[in-house]
């Protein structure tokens, strides 16, 4: 009975839908964190002027900083708080540093027991691993990473140290790229896991057109990857966010301004249907990195530097109010990955050998605690088009096969303004451009059955057009012959 109780309470965290924050284990000056300090965080994010909920906390370590292996003060914190956590154990530092995770994870559950296991939502082995061992990730300077089979290795040690404890049952994942886990060696670590968390960051695609009118195409496109990577399992968004201030990135600045599009228009409509922990609450104490993306600034208040709420989100129409006049909102390709990670002179990384803390620079995930209860954001969100335009055909056809359509896989000219096509590969990420085309396509001009309209899915105002002058001449012809009968009739009669 005890045992079936456990697993309830972490069946009951797990089910429900989570809004957080990351949160490292150290200030900017690298001077460790402590219980009083993760307690204000805590209590900062759940009180947000503009938001309700915030109140889970993803960490990137088991280990509290400056010491060896002893468990990190934000768990006892997050009791005191009620705060519920996605823990984290630092996979990059190499086997002597990933005991001593699991040191701390071992001794968090003894010291802790069922006060931990009612707040765990998951557990996260590595974070950003693959990408920063990817070619992608090496060049850019953002190792050390480790391979798949390493972490799988660990994912099997922390199953293993879990069995049989308070936190029996708490699901596993990793948290990466769009483009770590878009790699067919990545395979055997999504077959190892419970759930999949992505990270995402449009201002970093700077490879692309970047600007923020452009991030929630991005976005998508990242998570339609990591969706199909994933092979059903659950799709966590692990972190996003766009910068308050710091360096232009391709076409995207960073700004207060930008940071409050981005928040509603690609968190607000996500937010209470899937699992997000945002990037970040606060990321400029004391010193302010570039770029920063914390939404108060270097003192922690319930202020934050943009409005939160969700009242105005902007959210895209759906396809039955669309006109035919106007195209479906683009979706970038994402061919390259996305730039790395800020680099450490900035100011903006942490992570050291111990395992403090990383801050990802690629691009996001969804929902709940358990497979089954994962449902992909293109069907629990109404905002996101379709990602391939569907081609329909209106008018009548010609008896003689004259007419001509548009199909899913071609482009329109490019003097109409929309376009229709699709990028494939391997590093051709989710570069689908859901266009559309309208217009009307007629021979000689002088068959009204020739008409047909290609258009984006659904258009409202779309009809089918015809040759000028067509059915207006028709008609006129039927109502002269008809009138000349009856006056022929009329004359003879009388």
């Amino acid at each position: 009975m005890h045992t079936v109780a456990l697993l309830s309470a972490l069946a009951s965290v797990a089910s429900a839908t989570k809004l957080g924050f990351n949160y490292g284990s150290t200030f900017t000056t690298g001077a460790a964190k402590m219980q009083p300090d993760f307690e204000a965080e805590f209590t900062t994010a759940a009180n947000l002027k503009g938001t309700k909920g915030w109140t889970s906390a993803r960490l990137y370590t088991m280990v509290q900083g400056g010491t060896a292996s002893d468990p990190i003060s934000a768990i006892p914190a997050a009791i005191k708080t009620k705060t519920s956590l996605l823990l984290g154990l630092w996979a990059s530092a190499g086997d002597a540093a990933f005991a001593n995770e699991i040191l701390a994870l071992k001794a968090a559950i003894e010291k802790y027991g069922n006060d931990l296991a009612g707040l765990v939502d998951g557990i996260s082995i590595g974070s950003e691993d693959l990408y920063r061992n990817s070619p992608q990730g090496i060049a850019a300077g953002s190792n050390p990473g480790v391979d798949p089979d390493v972490l799988v290795k660990y994912i099997k040690q922390v199953k293993g140290v879990i069995a049989g404890t308070a936190l029996e049952g708490a699901p596993l994942g990793h948290v990466d790229t769009w483009t770590g886990w878009d790699n067919s060696s990545s395979s055997v670590v999504v077959d190892a896991l419970d759930w999949i968390g992505m990270d995402a960051y449009p201002y970093f695609q700077d490879t692309m057109p970047n600007a923020i009118g452009q991030s929630k195409s991005l976005f998508q496109a990242a998570l339609g990857k990591t969706q199909a990577a994933a092979g059903g399992k659950a799709v966590w968004i692990t972190e996003t966010g766009h910068p308050v201030s710091g360096k232009v990135s391709g076409d995207s600045v960073a700004s207060i301004e930008n940071a409050e599009k981005f928040w509603k228009t690609v968190g607000c409509p996500m937010f209470g249907k899937i699992n997000v922990w945002w990037y970040t609450l606060q990321d400029a104490a004391p010193e302010t990195p570039n770029p920063s993306f914390g939404i108060i600034g270097s003192e922690l208040t319930t202020t934050p530097l943009f409005d939160l709420s969700c009242d105005d989100a902007e959210v895209e129409p759906s396809s039955s109010s669309s006109s035919s006049s106007s195209s479906s909102t683009p979706v970038a390709s994402t061919s390259k990955p996305a730039s790395t990670e800020p680099a450490t002179k900035d100011g903006s990384v942490t992570a050291t050998a111990s395992g403090t803390e990383s801050k990802s620079t690629s691009l996001a995930g969804d929902s709940q605690g358990t497979p089954s209860s994962s449902t992909s954001l293109e069907q629990s969100i109404t905002f996101i088009s379709p990602l391939i335009p569907i081609p329909t055909s209106t008018g009548i056809a010609s008896a003689t096969g004259s007419s001509s359509s548009s199909s899913s896989d071609s482009s329109s000219d490019s003097s109409s303004g929309s376009s229709s096509g699709s990028s494939s590969g391997p590093d051709a990420g989710s570069g689908l451009s859901p266009g559309s085309s309208s217009g009307s396509s007629s021979g000689s001009g002088s068959s009204a059955s020739s008409a047909v309209t290609s258009v984006a899915p659904a258009p409202s105002s779309t009809v089918a057009t015809l040759p000028e002058n067509a059915a207006a001449a028709g008609l006129e012809t039927s109502v002269l012959g008809a009138t000349l009968v009856i006056i022929v009739a009329a004359i003879v009669f009388l």
